[in-house]
């Protein structure tokens, strides 16, 4: 396998290769910025992205859960005994992980993560996740961790006594076994006085609890994040970190410790993060304290229904600066989160006045995209909200998923809505769309990504769920706006006689593109699109 220089900068990990090797994809959206674009992409453009020439190549039914994360891609990746392939990493609802040949299916090996006598966590009568909870969360990869690289994953179980657990899981990515003494259980406790305080802290509550936003590495941290069992009172948010080579846990936050709520899932996006180690991210329905301290921060603590930027500090995290909207307690009474949609960092840019920007952006269901500068997010002003920038009924529906940004455009498919491409033209994004896709994605909308040839050969992709029927996957030419129109270049039911059918619908998922395949999960398992043209070794 080819070496690669493994960077820590800024706090975003960077994967340097050789010219001509294929990318790794070891976090949800490629990167920590989640912009969603795998610039990289030779194989697939809008020429041969059609349904004669593009198709569903394989599929992986494991029969053993929902996939629900987004897969990861190792490339040229030796497993002993059985050679050196480019391995794609699968997990499910019913607590496996999997190792698949990327190019055929084949199963390299699997490991599941429970303990003696335990089963994955029913669903806990909610039914956001069902009919089990397992592996939720997108996991997150580190190559220089371990003799061979590790994965790092949290899974849910229930025990023989109807205990439930949440457990920190690193796998050698050659082998599944565990890695550094692991599992470690997610226990914590924080000062706080408000829901599932015990003697003035707030005590962890497993059952309560669930790990979706996906795992996100900072600074040699793995930082997990915590939501609700679809807002089952009482709960709290948190956020937990752990050092990766040793599972020790180093740093917890309670983010309504003297309130309630406060989740944080984001459609199962992963928290961005950025310069000097810090992180970003945004939060469900919580309290929100509209008395501030000296500095312009809730008194109490209580981050509810904002946009956080966040360092690991101690044995804590350091909530650096925020934004709240001057309506947040409206919006928490009336289920308005911001956090029911993802967050994105976008590129340097340079505003009108020719000063760098560095920028925010995150959305969700009261239909405005929020916009805040880093160095000066606005935090909380109850009679005007000072953030950076805001757009008003930006879509309709709820973002109840992840936009794409990719050369100066920002794509957005919010709930039963059309696809949204606005344009960011001098650090500012101009609210009237440049196009639409012709139909609207049903259900939840999309977390959408690109694929390119660096600024060339462009293809917005989505997976739509169409509920118990199936699921479909869009292609749409990223730049083409023909009369304000994003054209479609692909659906997987254009083919006849469901050649290009990988199974029912499942919600939030992620398509992963790379070396000229497209990987998209269903309810039953994961679909491998690509070119026809390819051998179909694995059906």
């Amino acid at each position: 396998m080819s070496k690669q220089l493994m960077m820590l900068c800024s706090g975003i990990l960077l994967v340097i290769a050789p010219l001509g090797a294929q990318q790794n994809v070891l976090t949800w959206k490629y990167d920590n910025t989640r912009v969603g674009v795998n610039s990289t992409e030779t194989t697939l453009t809008p020429a041969n992205v059609n349904s004669t020439q593009f198709g569903l190549l394989w599929h992986f039914y494991p029969n053993k859960g929902k996939p629900d994360p987004q897969p990861l891609y190792v490339p040229n990746l030796a497993i002993p005994g059985q050679g050196t392939h480019n391995v794609l990493f699968v997990e499910t609802e019913q607590d496996y992980a999997f190792a698949i040949d990327a190019d055929t299916g084949t199963q390299y090996w699997e490991t599941l993560c429970l303990l003696a006598g335990e089963t994955p966590s029913d669903d806990r009568g909610v039914g956001s996740v069902t009919p089990v909870i397992g592996i939720t969360a997108t996991p997150v990869i580190d190559l220089a961790m371990g003799p061979h690289g590790t994965i790092y994953m949290v899974a849910m179980s229930k025990d023989a006594s109807g205990n439930y657990h949440h457990r920190l899981h690193a796998l050698d990515i050659t082998t599944g076994a565990e890695q550094f003494g692991g599992p470690v259980e997610v226990k914590a406790t924080y000062p706080g006085s408000g829901a599932n305080s015990v003697g003035g802290e707030q005590v962890f509550a497993p059952a309560q609890l669930k790990e979706q936003a996906a795992l996100t590495i900072v600074n040699g941290f793995v930082i997990t994040t915590w939501s609700s069992q679809d807002d089952t009172t009482p709960y709290n948010g948190w956020v937990i970190g752990y050092n990766e080579a040793t599972l020790a846990q180093t740093q917890v936050l309670c983010m309504t410790p003297n309130g309630l709520s406060g989740s944080i899932w984001m459609s199962r996006a992963g928290p961005a993060a950025g310069k000097g180690g810090s992180f970003y991210l945004l939060m469900a329905n919580g309290s929100f304290d509209t008395t501030l301290n000296a500095s312009g921060f809730p008194s109490k603590g209580d981050y509810g229904n904002s946009m956080l930027k966040m360092t690991p500090y101690g044995a804590t995290f350091k909530v650096e600066d925020y934004f709240a909207m001057s309506n947040v307690i409206y919006e928490v009474a009336h289920d308005l989160d911001l956090g029911s949609g993802g967050i994105m960092l976008l590129p340097p840019m340079n505003d009108s006045t020719g000063k760098q920007r560095n920028l925010v952006l995150g959305s969700g269901k009261d239909m405005t995209l929020y916009l805040a500068d880093i160095t000066n997010m606005g935090k909380f002003n109850a009679t005007t909200d000072q953030i950076y920038q805001e757009v008003p009924d930006a879509y309709t529906g709820i973002e109840y998923a992840s936009p794409a940004y990719f050369n100066g455009y920002l794509y957005y498919a919010a709930t039963r809505d059309v696809v949204r491409v606005f344009q960011v033209q001098d650090a500012k994004i101009v609210a009237t769309p440049v196009a639409t896709s012709a139909t609207a994605l049903q259900k939840q909308g999309a977390n959408l990504i690109v694929s390119a040839n660096g600024t060339s050969n462009a293809i917005l992709w989505a997976v739509e769920n169409q509920g118990n029927t199936l699921n479909v996957l869009h292609a749409y030419d990223a730049t083409n706006f023909n009369s304000g129109v994003l054209t479609e270049l692909y659906n997987s039911q254009q083919a006849a006689n469901n050649r290009d059918y990988f199974g029912v619908g499942n919600h939030f998922i992620t398509p992963l593109v790379v070396n000229g395949k497209v990987y998209a999960a269903s309810a039953n398992g994961i679909g491998a699109f690509g070119l026809l043209s390819q051998p179909k070794d694995k059906k």
